[in-house]
């Protein structure tokens, strides 16, 4: 298996975020989900608007069982995902609880497929001039640097991600010369 990146530049972040939502809110709302709840791509494929809204329409804490791991997950959507999903609500002509979040174009009941979420985020970041290789993987990823770099405990980190030790979510931080170089620059004692 290829290993993919974090996306580790916010401004190529803000930058895909642009060129999705001009392109297809529903692949907006999927790379700006992605990247906020480091949920891994099957999980968030399999998700319903019934596990993101409660009976009133408001956003509830999402309770899953991960596919991988089989460890229950508890996730409150932040408000960036909660402002891409009511995007995505508003493009739509109607949905049910039983509806996936990222539909396919088959139709509400069916998902978006894996490789087609591949393809989608394959394409936005080779047109917004992202050089990484960035794959469905990478959305998790980038959780996790941008947890790391924002300061968050690393044992907490492996904890949301639900890996089983620190050496795993060390390689999914990313951490490269220049992260090295600003702790260098930064820790003056």
């Amino acid at each position: 298996m290829i290993s993919v990146d974090p996306i580790r530049d916010e401004q190529k972040i803000q930058t895909m975020k642009s060129y999705l939502k001009g392109k297809n809110v529903r692949d907006y709302a999927l790379f700006v989900v992605g990247i906020n709840v480091a949920l891994r791509i099957t999980d968030l494929l399999a998700l319903k608007w019934g596990d993101i809204l409660d009976e009133k329409g408001i956003f509830k804490e999402i309770r899953l069982l991960e596919g991988k791991t089989k460890k229950e997950r508890r996730i409150q959507l932040n408000k960036p995902s909660q402002r891409a999903l009511e995007a995505l609500l508003g493009s739509l002509d109607g949905y049910s609880f039983d509806d996936y979040l990222f539909q396919s174009r088959e139709g509400a009941q069916k998902p978006l497929s894996r490789q087609q979420a591949l393809n989608i985020l394959k394409d936005a970041a080779k047109a917004v001039g992202i050089k990484d290789n960035v794959g469905t993987h990478s959305l998790r990823k980038t959780w996790g640097y941008h947890a790391w770099k924002k300061g968050f405990n690393p044992a907490i980190i492996m904890e949301t991600l639900n890996h089983s030790n620190l050496t795993v979510t060390k390689r999914y931080l990313g951490i490269q010369q220049d992260d090295i170089n600003d702790l260098y620059g930064s820790l003056n004692l």
